[in-house]
């Protein structure tokens, strides 16, 4: 592990908020310019390159740390530790009383982004809050991630007035902020690997102990993936989902996900069908409706997730 600092970091004092970035052969250049910009006291900014052994990428971080007014840092791996670890390794690293997770692939929704988070703190003092995020509107994503920006409109852009219906159940570790003693008493689950529900895990625990605020403050989401990308994801997802699920069966029983699963697993031969929804979902034709690509999509993961319950 190396890691570089910025002149800023060495004279840092009093540092109320860690801004942390994990990624992956992402480059987190923009939202590191986005966030220095914001010109916020009290703030460190904190990036952990997941092993991307992308030469060109570390130098053009290197650069923007750097360059930064902002206390910056910039942590690097030389192999790939997976989500937790990463999460985990910036937590420890961090000086702040209070973290702010966001994805590599994420930028501020407006100027006072992280105005309203600094307010958050000064105001309600949350061991947990979580802003929510947005996608960009159909017409400016590419035609490949049409059905990522469609589910995750449909499916995960809520506001907090319905987020805090089941305050646990949504929560996602971009655009998280935590207080710093909660992640040391509860740290993300490093026995996950891959994609999907460590967030999910992290927040069922969390929420035994510590109160769950959601309010409204996204940020956008821009690395939208292609259909080929979200159902090999979806699929790969299951082995995290079968660890969610034996760790966490009664909340896991009130999710979706799991009603799907079952009534996927009651129908005779019901994997025979993953081809059609596959090229459903993929569409590369393209006359299938959105809604029916979604459809195929959800029946798709609830396949995978259905050998996950046996």
């Amino acid at each position: 592990m190396n890691t570089i600092t910025n002149k800023a970091w060495q004279h840092a004092q009093d540092i109320t908020l860690s801004v942390l970035i994990p990624f992956y052969k992402d480059d987190p250049a923009n939202l590191l310019h986005q966030l220095d910009a914001s010109h916020q006291p009290g703030l460190e900014i904190i990036l952990y390159d997941d092993g991307s052994q992308d030469t060109k990428l570390t130098q053009n971080i290197n650069h923007a740390v750097r360059t930064a007014k902002t206390p910056a840092m910039l942590i690097s791996e030389t192999t790939n530790k997976g989500r937790s670890c990463a999460r985990n390794a910036l937590t420890n690293a961090a000086r702040g009383q209070w973290v702010l997770f966001l994805d590599a692939d994420m930028e501020p929704a407006d100027g006072d982004f992280m105005a309203r988070w600094m307010n958050t703190i000064k105001t309600t003092a949350p061991a947990i809050a979580f802003g929510g995020f947005s996608v960009p509107d159909i017409e400016n994503v590419d035609p490949s991630c049409a059905l990522h920006q469609a589910f995750s409109q449909t499916s995960d852009c809520l506001p907090a007035a319905i987020r805090s219906q089941h305050p646990a159940k949504h929560i996602c570790t971009s655009n998280l902020l935590v207080h710093r003693d909660v992640l040391r008493d509860t740290p993300f689950d490093n026995g996950f690997s891959g994609w999907g529900w460590e967030d999910v895990e992290w927040a069922a625990r969390a929420a035994r102990r510590y109160d769950i605020l959601h309010i409204d403050n996204p940020a956008l989401h821009l690395g939208l993936e292609s259909a080929d990308t979200l159902v090999k994801r979806f699929k790969d997802s299951a082995a995290n989902y079968a660890r969610f699920i034996r760790n966490h069966p009664e909340m896991a029983r009130a999710l979706p996900s799991w009603k799907a699963a079952n009534m996927v697993r009651a129908i005779p031969g019901f994997s025979l069908l993953r081809p059609i929804f596959s090229a459903l979902a993929r569409d590369r034709a393209g006359i299938t409706p959105l809604k029916v690509r979604i459809l195929a999509l959800k029946l798709w993961r609830s396949s995978w997730y259905a050998e996950a319950l046996s």
